[in-house]
C-alpha cells in the first residue's frame, strides 16, 4: 500500500489483523444476540458507560440504538457513580460497558453502580471472561481482537463497534446480519487495494492542528480519528460533528489547520458533509474527505476512499483509512506510533 513505506509498526500489523479479527467477533457474538434480548427484554433505554476510545465506540452505539432500534440511549458519566456516589432510577435501563482490557476500576465501578441502582447489565471487552468487567455483568461480550500491542487501539475499536452492531440486531434493530458479516471482506479489499497517503501526510506534517468531523453515525469515526492523531502524532486534532463546527469553531479552520470529514457513501448526513467540505475549501483551507464516495471527493483538496458500507456499518470501514493516515504520518514525523509519550494500554481514573 502506498504511503507506508514498506515499515511494520506493531500499529500497522494490528490495522492489517481487522478482517480477520471482525470474522471472529461476529462469528462469536452474532449467535448469542438472544441473550441479549433476553436480558434487554423489560428495558426500554440503553446507558453505556466507557472511556477513551471505547467512549467513541459508545457513541456509535448511541446512533444506532436511537437511529434503527428505537430506544433512548446515552453516554453515563462515571464519575456520577465513583466521585459523587450518587443515586439514580436506572429501573427500566440496560446498562453496558465497554472496556479494551476490562480492567479499568472506574468502568467496572461504574457498571456495578448501575446494577445497584435496577439496571441490567452487559460488558463488551476485549480481556476475556475473568476479567473483573466480564465477573461484574450479567452477560459478557467477549470480543475475538487477541493481545492489542501497540498503544493506539485499532482493532479493539473495530471489534467493539461490531459487537455493538449485534447488540442492534439483538434489540431488534430492522437490519440485516448478512450486511455485518460482509463488512470484513469490505475492509479486506480497502486493505489490499492502493491507497496513497503520501500527499495527504506531506501536507498534514506541516500544520499544528486539525479538525476532524463527521455527523450521525460517522461522528463516532471523526472522534476517533481525533484522538488517534492526538495520541500518535502529537496532533492538535478536534473532533466535532459538524452541526457543531458550524456553530462557532469553523472559525479555527483556515490555511493552518485543515479540516477532515468523514461520511458514508450514502445516507441522511452526505449532503450535510459535502456542503461543510464546500464551505471548508471556499474559505481557503484545506479538506480532506475520508468516505463519502464520489460526491465527498468532488468538494475536497484531496480524499481517501473507505470500504463499500451500508451507513450503519460505515464507522467499522471509516475508521481504517484514518488508522492508515495517523500511522504513515506518525512515522513520516520521526514519531514511533507504536508508543505514545505518558501513555499506556490501561488507564486507571481517578
Amino acid at each position: 500500500m502506498a504511503g507506508n513505506g514498506g515499515s511494520s509498526s506493531l500499529m500497522r500489523q494490528e490495522i492489517a489483523q481487522q478482517p480477520g479479527v471482525l470474522r471472529a467477533t461476529i462469528d462469536s457474538l452474532l449467535p448469542r444476540a438472544g441473550e441479549v434480548s433476553g436480558l434487554a427484554a423489560d428495558t426500554r433505554q440503553v446507558l453505556f458507560i466507557a472511556r477513551g476510545t471505547s467512549d467513541n465506540a459508545a457513541v456509535y452505539g448511541s446512533y444506532l440504538m436511537q437511529a434503527y432500534a428505537g430506544r433512548l440511549a446515552s453516554l453515563a458519566s462515571p464519575s456520577i457513580a465513583t466521585t459523587y456516589k450518587s443515586r439514580v432510577d436506572l429501573n427500566g435501563v440496560l446498562a453496558v460497558a465497554l472496556s479494551q482490557s476490562g480492567r479499568t476500576e472506574e468502568i467496572v465501578e461504574t457498571l456495578q453502580w448501575a446494577a445497584d441502582c435496577g439496571a441490567r447489565t452487559l460488558a463488551i471487552t476485549n480481556g476475556g471472561v475473568d476479567t473483573p468487567l466480564a465477573q461484574a455483568a450479567e452477560v459478557a461480550f467477549v470480543t475475538e481482537a487477541g493481545p492489542e500491542r501497540a498503544v493506539p487501539a485499532t482493532k479493539t475499536f473495530t471489534a467493539e463497534l461490531a459487537a455493538l452492531a449485534v447488540l442492534a440486531l439483538a434489540l431488534d434493530a430492522p437490519l440485516d446480519p448478512g450486511e455485518l458479516r460482509a463488512t470484513p471482506e469490505a475492509i479486506e479489499e480497502l486493505l489490499a487495494g492502493d491507497l496513497d497517503l503520501t500527499p495527504i501526510v506531506v501536507e498534514l506534517a506541516k500544520v499544528p492542528g486539525v479538525v476532524v468531523s463527521g455527523r450521525g453515525l460517522a461522528y463516532a469515526a471523526a472522534l476517533e480519528l481525533a484522538l488517534k492523531l492526538k495520541e500518535a502524532c502529537y496532533l492538535h486534532a478536534m473532533g466535532l460533528s459538524y452541526a457543531d463546527l458550524l456553530h462557532g469553531p469553523i472559525a479555527v479552520v483556515d490555511a493552518d489547520t485543515p479540516a477532515i470529514v468523514m461520511a458514508a457513501d450514502y445516507g441522511p448526513t452526505l449532503a450535510g458533509t459535502v456542503e461543510l467540505a464546500k464551505r471548508v475549501t471556499g474559505a481557503g483551507a484545506r479538506a480532506y474527505g475520508i468516505g463519502g464516495g464520489a460526491a465527498l471527493a468532488a468538494a475536497c483538496s484531496r480524499s481517501l476512499p473507505a470500504p463499500a458500507l451500508p451507513e450503519w456499518l460505515a464507522p467499522i470501514g471509516l475508521i481504517v483509512p484514518g488508522q492508515l493516515l495517523t500511522e504513515a504520518l506518525a512515522r513520516h514525523l520521526g514519531l514511533d506510533p507504536d508508543k505514545p509519550r505518558g501513555l499506556s494500554k490501561v488507564t486507571q481514573t481517578d
